[in-house]
């Protein structure tokens, strides 16, 4: 069993900035990347940011520039900072971790809203 369990999220203005963390345990080996995801009601879930165990990052182009992940690989927990925060970031955002031979695994989501 893997568990994970997100932090961070809430309520902040334009411009402003938040941070997300998820630190994943249980049976976490074999990880192939760690990220975040986001949705809105309506709309499929996207990708905003993921990193492999190697270091590569990817991020969406509409975030690119204002957020940063970051992993710490010994804790099994990935960052997400988030600045420069618009109204169209408001999302519930989903940890994601992607093993090399098991399905992914999902946090349970958290929200974050950012007011014009």
């Amino acid at each position: 069993q893997v568990q994970l369990v997100e932090s961070g999220g809430g309520t902040v203005q334009a411009g402003g900035s938040l941070s997300l963390s998820c630190a994943a345990s249980g049976r976490v080996f074999a990880i192939a990347a760690m990220g975040w995801y986001r949705q809105v009601p309506g709309k499929q879930r996207e990708l905003v940011a993921s990193i492999t165990s190697g270091g590569k990052i990817n991020y969406a182009d509409s975030v690119k520039g204002r957020f940063t992940i970051s992993r710490d690989n010994a804790k099994n927990t990935v960052y997400l900072q988030m600045n420069s925060l618009k109204p169209e970031d408001t999302a519930v955002y989903y940890c994601n971790v992607n093993f090399l031979t098991r399905a992914d695994r999902w946090g349970q989501g958290t929200q974050v809203t950012v007011s014009s």
